[in-house]
């Protein structure tokens, strides 16, 4: 059973950062990609990077390209996101997610943490 579990989330002004965790757990991931995706009020589930467990190649929306960066620590089994520069449109629950590839479509993940909150105020 694979489990996800994200958190630092939180509230921080317009231009500040914030670093989200997601540890992983139950399978070994090696032959995955993991990625964030996130999900503002009333929109759809948006893409937001990946990264290949085992090379380390990454893949990043043009929304947030050169402020938010995407890391494994394979010995800890934890993905993150390390997000700079923040605007209030970088609001919305941010949400981990394991696959076999690198898509930006998330029907094709099979494993989703809860999700955590990250609200960035103007």
């Amino acid at each position: 059973q694979v489990q996800l579990v994200e958190s630092g989330g939180g509230l921080v002004q317009a231009g500040g950062s914030l670093r989200l965790s997601c540890a992983a757990s139950g399978r070994t991931f090696s032959s995955y990609a993991m990625s964030w995706f996130r999900q503002a009020p009333g929109k759809e589930r948006d893409f937001v990077a990946a990264i290949t467990w085992s090379g380390g190649s990454t893949h990043y929306a043009d929304s947030v390209k050169g402020r938010f960066t995407i890391s494994r620590d394979k010995g800890k089994n934890t993905l993150y996101l390390q997000m700079n520069t923040l605007k209030a449109d970088d609001t919305a629950v941010y949400y981990c997610a394991v696959g076999r590839w690198v898509v930006a479509t998330a029907a094709r993940y099979d494993y989703w943490g809860q999700g955590t909150q990250v609200t960035v105020s103007s």
